[in-house]
């Protein structure tokens, strides 16, 4: 397998329509790096850009110690899966595993063991006589998947490949995957703009906005200590209340109450909770009139308007009664709140 790395690769489309800006990242040799962000932040432009498919405007890409951005695509060895599934519809399913392998001219035999030991591994033995249109959608993208794998790539690429899948197969295709990095130790790189399958797949995740790297991070330090607003808002579901919040003299007045708060100069910031420590209290001294309440079995999400007229999210026990047009009064848990000065950037509480 190899790394990856990026030094300060920029691409610019027409005159003025930036995809990436200044991009540099490191990606270790054998990780699942995760690159999430709404529609339009550089994702796919990334991965297009390490497979040759773009050309880079300024800015050079590496494969271990090799400068490949000159490269053509077909001498970079890297295996790409798209988000639909892109086989030969006039193939059987073995014929397009092993359609790499034919173009590089490999004996026969070699060819029928690596695609029957790749079949084997992602389920799909029973299939190799069939052609796509006979599959289901996990099917197909159990087969890209697999003729990715049988060419043994140096790295490989992922571009939002769950997408077109429903929810069940959706996380059960994610899982395989997971499996699969595990059992491979191979350089991986996902691009998705579901922040789940960031948290729940990536060694380590960069999220990304118009072009340019917000933060990179394992999972759980991404979600616990978001960088700035933004990082804070996109990770997590349902996402982060934001309140307006004024401190001084060590109190903090935001949601229509107020809380002691240490260590933090005076100002306006936005304080950020998540929908967790927003808690339901029979006694609780934040009020919000209840919009929205979604059951979904294990817990209600309840959505209101607090005090201050600003938007609230909770996430409830699925036994409280609470319904529409009722009244939710909560407290607030600060032990993991975070503030946001007002260019967006955490301030420490």
């Amino acid at each position: 397998m190899a790394a990856v790395r990026f030094e300060a690769v920029s691409k610019v489309y027409g005159a003025d329509s930036r995809a990436l800006s200044d991009f540099s990242l490191d990606v270790e040799d054998g990780e699942l790096l995760v690159l999430v962000g709404p529609s339009g932040c550089g994702k796919s432009t990334t991965l297009r850009v390490l497979a040759g498919l773009e050309e880079a405007t300024s800015g050079r890409v590496f494969i271990d110690d090799t400068d490949i951005t000159d490269e053509t695509p077909s001498k970079r060895d890297i295996a790409m899966v798209f988000q639909n599934y892109a086989l030969y519809p006039h193939m059987t399913v073995f014929d397009n595993m092993a359609f790499s392998l034919k173009m590089r001219k490999l004996p026969k035999e070699e060819i029928k063991r690596s695609v029957t030991e790749t079949a084997e591994i992602l389920g799909i033995s029973e299939y190799l006589e069939r052609k796509p249109k006979e599959l289901s959608g996990g099917q197909r993208q159990r087969v890209a998947v697999g003729r990715a794998i049988v060419r043994h790539p140096r790295v490989f690429l992922f571009d939002e490949p769950l997408s077109n899948l429903d929810a069940k197969l959706r996380v059960q295709m994610r899982n395989e995957l997971a499996r699969l990095h595990s059992q491979l130790k191979a350089t991986m790189i996902y691009v998705t703009h579901d922040q789940a399958e960031a948290m729940t797949l990536g060694d380590r995740i960069v999220v990304l906005k118009d072009g340019f790297i917000q933060q990179v991070a394992p999972p759980l330090e991404v979600y616990n200590n978001p960088c700035n607003r933004f990082v804070a808002g996109f990770i997590g579901s349902p996402a982060m209340n934001f309140f307006k919040a004024e401190i001084t003299d060590g109190q903090i007045l935001s949601a229509g109450g107020r809380l002691e708060i240490n260590g933090v100069a005076d100002g306006m910031y936005t304080l950020g909770i998540r929908p967790e420590d927003i808690l339901v209290r029979e006694r609780g001294q934040f009020i919000c009139s209840v919009e929205v309440v979604e059951t979904l079995g294990n817990e209600k999400v309840v959505i209101g308007i607090a005090g201050s007229g600003e938007q609230v999210t909770a996430r409830c026990r699925p036994e409280i009664d609470i319904h529409p047009g009722g009244e939710l009064r909560f407290d607030i848990d600060m032990t993991n709140a975070h503030l946001f000065a007002a260019d967006g950037v955490e301030s420490k509480i």
